[in-house]
């Protein structure tokens, strides 16, 4: 990220996550009412349409780049798809996300997240990550932020 939008490190331990897919926080999980604020703001960016996720569990809500403003590296999606990133059920209140693989290792560093499983398998570029689900407003600011970063790099905005 940039030096004006540097992430201030996450407070407290990581969370517990599954070490395989399904990818799932499975502690510290996210208030109801602050997945349900992040959501209709991810809902709400231009040009996203909103569904299921083509690679992800069924309760899981995804963002997908109408095709003609999907101006990002292939890097910026899972899959051959326009998908994004996607939050998950309740149960979690993670979110998966493509970011330059800049912004991914700042996430990881900083403890807002970590790169998917796959990534360790060598089976997609280390752009895919879980950003970990909010516990609170500032951490809903934050995460909000690399999604609005996610959103950006899909849309060819930043490289």
């Amino acid at each position: 990220m940039s030096t004006a939008s540097a992430l201030a490190p996450r407070r407290g331990p990581r969370p517990t996550t599954t070490p395989e897919t399904p990818h799932q926080q499975v502690d510290q999980i996210a208030p109801e009412e602050l997945q349900e604020k992040l959501w209709r703001r991810m809902a709400g960016l231009d040009h996203v349409r909103t569904g299921a996720s083509v690679i992800s569990l069924p309760e899981t809500r995804a963002l997908h780049l109408d095709p003609e403003h999907a101006l990002g590296p292939r890097s910026a999606f899972v899959r051959d798809s326009t998908e994004f990133a996607h939050l998950h059920g309740p149960f979690d209140g993670s979110l998966h996300a493509l970011l330059t693989e800049a912004d991914a290792a700042e996430l990881v560093e900083k403890g807002w997240g970590e790169l998917h499983p796959i990534v360790h398998e060598g089976r997609h570029p280390p752009t895919l990550v879980m950003i970990y689900g909010p516990r609170d407003e500032e951490e809903l600011e934050t995460v909000w932020k690399l999604v609005r970063r996610s959103y950006a790099y899909a849309s060819g905005q930043i490289l």
